[in-house]
């Protein structure tokens, strides 16, 4: 048994099945033979028997569903009449009847063509099995609208040929009223966008100048501590001074409190993939850290031995030029013209200072401690290595003037203290070109100490650091300036912008609004027309007598000479037109489906004189032969009368024969099971001792039979079809019809689902699957939920679901509601 009636859309149930249920193999025929026929069968060696087969533990008692041709037991009175056309009169029975009868459905293949269980196309409740959709089928969730549920026929969504969909012709007219405007609003917008951008990209390099600024200005400071430690310890160094001297250690203790300012410099450079000039900078920074932690390695070696002094210089200054080419890297942070001069300007100038501090140490390092101390003296190598220094400086010196007078500087002004104004400055560079020009300078001149040589040159290097740190601040005040002014030209610029749209689109709504009001209102009304009115006009059509219905028509509402009110005279005509149309299609509908009506009743009525005339040869029939091909005919008979009950459901009527008192649930069970072609591969399990309220009978058979016999119809011959019911402890009742046909998709069992619980408009589609619609609309009729399910065997599981109304006689369910274990 399958268990998925307890998942699902279904309320979550306990259901407590027992182990080893019964399977009854019985098969069932119409209940109509006599004790003699029955006996003149078994004589004949025709008898079939009810085979009950236990399995396992026997919990749940089953009682084996007798079968019509065995010598076991008989339906009571109402069994019988419910399987004789279900509305036959009987001496026990309270039956209602009308003389009607029934056609089988044609929903099953069998019916009409006899090609075996299953033609594709002709079952349409199985029909995905085959991989194809239920035509008509609508999506899960989708309602049908008034139209369709009066059965007119699909409005169409529009015209078919309108033409591209850019053509000038299926333009608004609010759209080709911008459109005159977008030429020159997306030029303006474009033109306006491009100076934002520009502007923006400019505030975001100039925000990263003042960030450079800032490392360049603790990289400044490191190399300016670099340069005096070299200097400064040059000459006792060379003189024989150890590390721990005060004249060594000083500076080298300046030197290490100025890297660590410049390394946390570097760690505030932001990290952006997506700014390549600045990750370059950071890469570089972080190569330049790198190499100032190395720097004790220099330490270590400075000014010792006889290696020469240039040496240790050229140690330093690889260190120091690789600090000022930080200077270098800041041009490529921006692009602006200005930024670029200055930061070359800075550039030049630091190496000007690193050229002079260069000769401060070369010159350094060969003077002795005093005046009466050994003079290391000047190799000619140093000699050459300082000369080019000088020369160098100076023309690093010359470069940033040009550079500085390019940006509207004064460089004579900024450079005033080198040159002139310091006789100490001067005469130390002419010192310092004395001794480095001349092959034999440093012995032509005066002994002095390297103490004298390093204060009165430093006075140069002082000077040259102040006016270092000027430009830095000049650099970082321009940055500041550029920056605002940038900001200023983003938000003019945004502000033009948004009032070059603001009047353009004004404008535009202001013209276009004067020119559709008219055209508006005669579109909303048409929508309401098409949406609203006309379909609820339909539906009411459908739903009552036409005579009784209002069909006057509104109009439009727009009554101007132009032609807009043409247009809208126009569709007051056509809307007059339409409901005059759908007054008579509602008329042809019900003149059709009383025409329905008609045709089954007769049909019924002459199908239920031959049922009487079958159960009257049946009884007088002593030939087993013979006797089987009445049953055959009384089947088929039986069949046909359903199809014609199926006229009438497609017509919208009911059935004017109705049971008085309750009927138990496996009589009609059994009832539904002898309507159906192959019969005997049904067979009744576990089914709860209920009773079924008088008004549902007929119809719950007919849902029943219809469901059974696409159950039959889909699954192999060789297999049973299983019936089960539970009663669950709200009162209502499940039953279950399990067959292990092909099974559905998950896409077709929710179509079918869909169809089962808002069974679609009657067309011509029905007529090809006349069960779904009919267990639909039976099921709606009575508030049944019918769902159809994957079963665990690998076919389809079909679940009933009777609520207490009709589970329990009409009555109110019982307070303790008990599952009986009556089977069939």
């Amino acid at each position: 048994m399958s268990s998925r009636s307890q998942a699902g859309t279904w309320p979550l149930l306990e259901i407590r099945h027992c182990a080893g249920i019964p399977r009854t193999a019985a098969g069932f025929e119409p209940a109509r033979m006599g004790a003699t026929q029955r006996r003149v069968a078994a004589g004949k060696g025709e008898q079939r028997r009810s085979l009950t087969t236990t399995m396992g533990r026997d919990h749940c008692p089953t009682t084996p569903t007798p079968s019509r041709r065995t010598s076991g037991g008989t339906p009571g009175p109402e069994v019988a009449t419910l399987v004789q056309g279900r509305f036959k009169r009987d001496g026990n029975s309270a039956a209602e009847q009308e003389p009607r009868g029934g056609t089988d459905r044609g929903s099953s293949p069998q019916h009409t063509h006899n090609q075996g269980p299953a033609a594709p196309g002709d079952g349409g409740e199985r029909t995905g099995r085959a991989g194809a959709k239920a035509s008509g089928a609508k999506p899960s969730g989708a309602k049908a609208s008034p139209a369709d549920a009066a059965g007119s026929p699909a409005r169409p969504k529009g015209p078919t040929d309108t033409g591209s969909r850019i053509a000038l012709r299926n333009w608004r007219i609010s759209t080709r009223l911008v459109s005159l405007l977008t030429l020159p609003v997306v030029a303006a917008t474009t033109l306006g966008g491009l100076r934002i951008n520009e502007s923006m990209d400019d505030m975001k390099q100039l925000d990263h100048m003042q960030l450079l600024t800032k490392m360049t200005t603790e990289a400044t400071e490191l190399a300016h501590a670099l340069q005096q430690e070299r200097d400064l310890s040059a000459g006792p160094l060379a003189n024989g001074s150890v590390d721990t001297d005060f004249k060594v250690s000083g500076p080298r203790t300046q030197t290490d409190r100025a890297r660590k300012a410049f390394l946390e410099a570097t760690r505030s450079i932001p990290n952006k993939d997506d700014d390549e000039a600045l990750e370059s900078i950071r890469a570089n920074a972080n190569q330049i850290a790198v190499q100032v932690n190395n720097l004790n390695t220099i330490r270590n070696t400075a000014y010792k031995g006889k290696v020469p002094k240039s040496q240790t210089v050229e140690g330093y200054s690889r260190l120091i030029e690789s600090l000022l080419s930080l200077s270098q890297d800041m041009a490529q942070a921006t692009s602006n013209p200005e930024m670029i001069k200055r930061t070359r300007a800075l550039a030049a100038f630091s190496s000007a200072k690193e050229y002079a501090s260069i000769q401060r140490a070369i010159i350094a390092a060969a003077l002795p401690g005093g005046d009466d101390a050994e003079t290391p003296g000047l190799t000619e190598n140093d000699r050459l290595y300082g000369q080019a220094a000088l020369e160098n400086g100076e023309t690093e010196l010359k470069s940033f003037k040009a550079i500085y007078e390019s940006t509207g500087g004064d460089s004579e002004e900024l450079t005033a203290p080198l040159e002139n104004e310091n006789p100490t400055i001067t005469a130390a560079e002419q010192y310092a070109k004395r001794v480095l020009e001349n092959e034999n300078g440093l012995a032509q001149l005066p002994i002095r100490s390297h103490l004298d040589w390093t204060d009165d040159y430093s006075v140069r290097i002082n000077a040259m650091k102040t006016i270092e740190q000027t430009l830095l601040g000049q650099m970082e005040a321009e940055a500041r300036k550029l920056r605002e002014a940038s900001q200023q030209d983003a938000i003019i610029n945004g502000a033009l912008i948004l009032i070059v749209l603001g009047v353009s689109l004004v404008g535009a709504f202001v013209v276009a609004r004067s020119m559709i009001r008219s055209l508006r209102r005669l579109q909303d009304t048409a929508t309401k027309v098409a949406q609203d009115r006309l379909p609820e006009l339909v539906k009411q059509l459908s739903e009552s007598d036409p005579q009784d219905v209002d069909t006057s028509v509104e109009s439009v509402g727009v009554h101007s000479r132009d032609e807009i009110g043409k247009v809208a005279a126009a569709f007051d005509d056509v809307h007059r037109e339409a409901v005059r149309l759908a007054a008579e299609q509602a008329l042809l509908r019900g003149n059709v489906n009383a025409m329905f009506t008609n045709l089954s009743r007769r049909s019924q009525g002459l199908i239920q004189r031959q049922l009487s005339l079958i159960s009257e040869l049946e009884s007088r029939e002593a030939d087993p032969d013979q006797l089987s091909s009445l049953f055959k005919l009384d089947h088929l008979a039986t069949r046909m009368r359903r199809n014609g009950e199926n006229l009438l459901v497609l017509a919208g009527e009911e059935p004017g024969r109705r049971w008085t008192r309750p009927v138990p649930l496996v009589d009609v069970l059994r009832a539904a099971a002898s309507e159906v072609e192959q019969y005997e591969r049904i067979e009744l399990a576990s089914v709860p001792a209920t009773e079924v309220a008088g008004r549902v009978v007929n119809d719950l058979v007919h849902l029943l039979a219809e469901l059974l016999e696409n159950a039959t119809s889909f699954s192999s011959p060789q297999t049973k079809v299983r019936v089960t019911g539970h009663a669950l402890p709200d009162g209502r009742v499940l039953v279950e019809i399990h067959d292990t046909g092909i099974g559905l998709s998950p896409e077709d069992l929710a179509a079918i689902n869909e169809r089962l619980a808002s069974p679609p408009t009657v067309d011509v589609s029905v007529s090809r699957r006349m069960g779904l619609f009919v267990v639909g609309r039976l099921s709606l009729r009575h508030g049944i939920r019918i769902q159809l399910r994957p079963s665990d065997s690998g076919g389809t599981t079909a679940l009933v679901m009777l609520p207490v109304d009709v589970a329990h006689g009409g009555k109110k369910a019982p307070a303790m509601p008990g599952a009986g274990g009556q089977g069939g």
